[in-house]
């Protein structure tokens, strides 16, 4: 970890090294993205045959994450109707996603940065955006 307080480079390939391990673990082939402490995409990969569409959604997933310093899949439960932070997917020009799969990065209780991952079910994305965060 680098003393910037964000993730450097090096840091990102560690962790989407992490994140493509476990989609190859699972035969989900995934978009993961990793943002800077400012929100910033810092690297993306898309596996081979991953969906094209998920790419925006893996880097607004870790944009969520690192916005809110939430997990999404979290963020998606107070975002569900007649909850207090229902509408927020319209918000920051509709970047903000509400669905399993964008997990904050932490340095001990700092945030550092996140990770976004698309492509599968949600619970794949869950499982890929987990073990992709605790490779930092």
């Amino acid at each position: 970890m680098n003393t910037l307080g964000s993730v450097s480079l090096e840091d990102a390939r560690r962790v989407i090294a992490a994140g493509e391990a476990k989609a190859n673990e699972i035969g989900q082939p995934m978009n993961v993205a990793v943002v800077d402490v400012g929100g910033n995409l810092v690297t993306h990969i898309r596996m081979d045959r991953a969906w094209l569409g998920s790419i925006d959604i893996s880097i607004n997933k870790a944009f969520t994450a690192r916005a809110f310093d939430i997990s999404t899949a979290e963020l998606a439960t107070n975002a569900a109707p007649g909850q207090q932070f229902y509408g927020i997917h319209v918000s920051n020009r509709g970047r903000v996603m509400i669905f399993a799969g964008g997990e904050p990065l932490r340095h001990g209780d700092e945030v550092v940065g996140a990770v976004g991952v698309s492509g599968g079910s949600g619970e794949q994305d869950q499982a890929v955006a987990t073990a992709a965060a605790a490779a930092l």
